[in-house]
């Protein structure tokens, strides 16, 4: 692989995210807390209109408007595909300004605690493996190419988001923005290691969650929920999840059970900006491998 020339720390995706957002400031303020002497860090805040106004995108999800379809049809106009469009043309492969890496920022109100959300890409796995060896609360989850081919990081093959939480939406949160910049601050060391190749031997068996799908919450005929998640489920992110155990709590006190033939790890469990989405959970199975 060719040494990484440029990494981009992208925060403010959504604009009610503000971990990201702020720390964004912050390294602006301070670029020497993310300079490393083998690349160029610039730093983007992705989403400034929807920041300013304290709501997750204005028209639509920045972080779905990056396909390549999208990216190409000029009748698509909202402040979003636009703004979209923009972060294509400066900072894609084929960009005005390339970027090699991406780490993009994000916080969620699941209990996820930190998280680092990445794609089966050999390089992006072992980075991922280095982020987990170095702080073993970090967890892992792999989703498939094609859930993320439409999100800000797809404009670059390598890098990460970095998810965080819970934390509420417009609200910022020490203990996770400390976390969260310290996170950073590790993945930049390894991609300078990794261009001075002198990343140190590790334990490269990594311990991840696999993307295998989504639950939406029970609803009537009209789209109406039904249910909500079950206080025995409420944050229990990346725990076991067994066949008959409880999933959804009706209005009048009726537990709904997992109907699944097989233990599973749910994660974005009850995410808030997800209800749009027809969204409860994420799906995931855990596991192992050497990368």
């Amino acid at each position: 692989m060719p040494l990484i020339q440029r990494v981009m720390i992208v925060g403010g995706t959504h604009g009610n995210e503000f971990t990201g957002a702020y720390l964004i400031k912050k390294f602006e303020q301070h670029p020497h807390r993310v300079h490393r002497a083998s690349f160029e860090t610039i730093t983007l805040l992705a989403n400034p209109k929807a920041f300013a106004a304290v709501r997750r995108y204005i028209d639509k999800d920045l972080n779905r408007c990056f396909g390549q379809v999208d990216l190409q049809d000029l009748t698509l106009s909202s402040y979003e595909d636009i703004r979209a469009k923009e972060i294509n043309y400066l900072f894609s492969v084929n960009g005005k300004t390339p970027v090699d890496a991406i780490l993009d920022i994000h916080t969620t109100t699941a209990n996820m605690g930190l998280t680092v959300i990445t794609d089966e890409h050999p390089f992006n796995l072992r980075l991922a493996a280095y982020l987990q060896n170095a702080n073993s609360f970090v967890n892992v989850y792999v989703l498939p190419y094609s859930e993320q081919e439409s999100s800000l990081p797809s404009i670059c093959q390598f890098g990460c988001t970095i998810e965080v939480g819970a934390v509420a939406q417009g609200v910022l949160q020490a203990d996770h923005f400390r976390q969260t910049e310290a996170l950073i601050d590790t993945a930049l060391n390894y991609l300078e290691q990794y261009n001075r190749v002198e990343i140190p031997s590790f334990d490269n068996k990594l311990t991840f969650y696999q993307h295998r799908g989504t639950i939406d919450y029970p609803r009537s005929e009209s789209g109406e929920i039904q249910a909500m998640i079950h206080p025995q489920l409420q944050f229990q992110d990346y725990k076991p999840l067994t066949p008959g155990a409880p999933m959804f709590l009706t209005f009048d006190g009726e537990a709904i059970a997992y109907e699944g033939a097989s233990t599973v790890y749910p994660v974005f469990i009850n995410e808030a900006a997800y209800y749009e989405k027809g969204i409860a959970m994420c799906i995931t199975q855990q596991q192992q491998a050497i990368v």
